[in-house]
């Protein structure tokens, strides 16, 4: 099992390898990637990476851990206002795209099946939906569907899309209409 740091300077390596690795995921892929590059960014070698992450395939389950982490704290959830988190998860996608690209290779290259996070966050962020529901002010039917639903929804115009991939470069004004039409979209498919 790897050794998780526990020294300010150890948290700070850990860090730098987790932020060079999740650009060498995204823009590589798991078998793309080379660790060399990893260590090579985040100034530091091999023997600490390995001890921190065990290897390549726990480094990429740990950046993508972060990134689902960080992404949880950065856009509120609110079962009440699905539209709006929506609206932030496309905000997020057009700031931090490696997120979205590191699921895709995820999909590429492991071919998942099922449920993909297992954690407190996205069962509290069903069980807020399910109370939602029981309340009138959700549509019924079941609350992970939903909000299956509503991500493939926010994605719409992510990296991932398989019609259109968005970018913070663009035009504001054609931010604001996808952003409105999202959040009308959203509203119209989860009312009760």
């Amino acid at each position: 099992m790897p050794e998780l740091p526990t020294t300010p300077r150890g948290t700070a390596t850990s860090r730098r390898i987790l932020d060079a690795a999740r650009e060498e995921f995204a823009l590589r892929g798991i078998a793309g990637a080379r660790i060399e590059r990893i260590i090579a960014a985040a100034r530091t070698n091999k023997a600490q990476l390995y001890g921190y992450f065990g290897g390549k395939e726990g480094l990429f389950d740990a950046v993508v851990a972060d990134c689902v982490d960080r992404a949880t704290d950065e856009v509120p959830f609110d079962a009440e206002d699905l539209p709006g988190w929506a609206v932030g998860l496309y905000d997020q996608n057009l700031s931090q795209p490696d997120l979205v690209r590191l699921i895709a290779w995820i999909r590429l290259e492991r071919r998942p099946a099922g449920p993909w996070f297992a954690t407190s966050q996205f069962d509290y962020k069903i069980a807020a939906v399910a109370r939602a529901q029981e309340a009138g002010r959700l549509r019924p039917g079941n609350p992970a569907d939903l909000l299956a639903l509503v991500v493939a929804m926010a994605c719409a115009w992510s990296p991932a899309s398989g019609v259109y991939a968005a970018t913070a470069d663009e035009p504001a004004d054609e931010h604001d209409r996808r952003r409105a039409l999202l959040r009308d979209c959203v509203a119209r498919a989860v009312a009760p």
